[in-house]
């Protein structure tokens, strides 16, 4: 009798479960996934175009290959410098004495003149918009109290974003043996600087800069071409090839197109617009669940409670082909059984979503509020459950 008991609550139970985390996030559909057009045919020598909002790389080409990734490299200078900013290590209005090195920096300039004080907010400009290797290192000697110090900071900074594929040699991005970055790493970077520090990022998109009398215009030729590019770093030396990382938003959703290795200006601004344009038009993003709302409430064992809701952290979305978000199913696993005691935040499963068979994301769920162990009867009684079961 005992047994046909449980056997009935258990069923009772684990059918509530899953009609509570097997639910279609829309309606499971009945027919395969719609095609999608192909990727733009490009000759980039690799490339990545990711989705901000979602962390999901749409398309790619060779982009672990660490490659030299020219002045792309002053994403990194300007992290750090943002960095600094924020903390309160550096003001925008700290005067910085140009050394001769820094004025003796060949490439693109901002023409800075040597024993003259700049402020960072001037070096900041003429390093991002335009590109000025003399700016890039007057800012690394002044954060960093030289050079070589700066260059550690850039280097500890990339293990810590997870750039697994990235080696600084200097602040500029001036060819050295081992300074190489990939295309994946770059775009995690320019995702980082744009999350972090969306404020300090609006330079990016200041389209020119007038300094010491000379004015110059922003090397990122498509904030001219498109309204809804907002910003991103050029580079090119003989070895790197034209490359170009940038960003844009529309209708709110942002990417990141990443392009290294072209063989002009002009092949490089068409190249990371023709993934951006593929990008907005053929991908939408779905909204799949709310951070702590909570998804399920499956039993505890040996707790004062019988339940205990669980959910995600964080919201959740992804980035799906527009017209196959009928495709999408989400289902949730739990590691086990649940037994107390159980802390809010403790890890008790997954969330898998899926588009059609493919599974596309998948999240940890936590416990959402505690579950000390219960009384001693409670503990007892549940053990001999978790017995019988077993």
């Amino acid at each position: 009798m005992i047994n046909a008991l449980s056997a009935t609550w258990r069923r009772g139970w684990l059918a509530g479960l899953l009609a509570t985390t097997l639910l279609s996030l829309l309606a499971t559909a009945t027919h395969a996934a719609l095609p999608t057009p192909g990727a733009p045919d490009l000759s980039a020598r690799s490339y990545v175009l990711l989705d901000y909002g979602t962390e999901q790389v749409i398309v790619d080409r060779d982009a672990d290959r660490p490659v030299p990734p020219a002045s792309i490299t002053k994403l990194m200078t300007a992290y750090l410098a943002f960095e600094a900013i924020k903390s309160g290590d550096v003001a925008m209005d700290d005067q910085v004495t140009i050394s001769e090195k820094a004025w003796r920096m060949g490439g693109s300039r901002m023409f800075i003149e040597v024993g003259k004080q700049v402020s960072v907010e001037e070096l900041l400009q003429g390093m991002i918009v335009q590109s000025g290797n003399d700016a890039a290192t007057a800012l690394a000697e002044h954060i960093g109290g030289n050079e070589e110090s700066f260059v550690a900071q850039m280097n500890s900074t990339a293990e810590r974003l997870g750039m697994t594929e990235t080696h600084f040699e200097n602040p500029t991005g001036w060819p050295a043996e081992g300074h190489l970055m990939s295309a994946r790493d770059i775009a995690t970077l320019l995702s980082q600087l744009i999350h972090e520090y969306p404020d300090l990022y609006k330079v990016f998109r200041q389209k020119s800069y007038t300094y010491n009398g000379i004015k110059q215009y922003n090397r990122e030729k498509l904030l001219f071409r498109n309204e809804w590019v907002d910003g991103g770093k050029t580079g090119h030396t003989e070895e790197a090839g034209y490359c170009l990382a940038t960003s844009g938003a529309r209708e709110g959703m942002r990417l990141i197109a990443v392009v290294l290795g072209t063989d002009s200006d002009e092949a490089r601004n068409n190249q990371a617009e023709a993934l951006l344009n593929y990008g907005f038009r053929h991908f939408e993003t779905v909204d799949v669940r709310s951070g702590g709302e909570t998804l399920a409430s499956p039993r505890v064992y040996k707790g004062e409670t019988d339940e205990t809701p669980v959910g995600l952290r964080q919201d959740l979305s992804v980035l799906v082909p527009k017209k196959q978000r009928d495709e999408l199913s989400v289902s949730l696993k739990l590691d086990g059984e649940l037994i107390a005691p159980l802390n809010e935040g403790d890890a008790v499963g997954s969330l898998v979503v899926r588009l059609g068979e493919q599974s596309i994301a998948e999240r940890p769920v936590v416990a959402l509020s505690d579950n000390p162990e219960g009384g001693l009867v409670k503990q007892a009684t549940d053990s001999f459950w978790l017995w019988w079961d077993d």
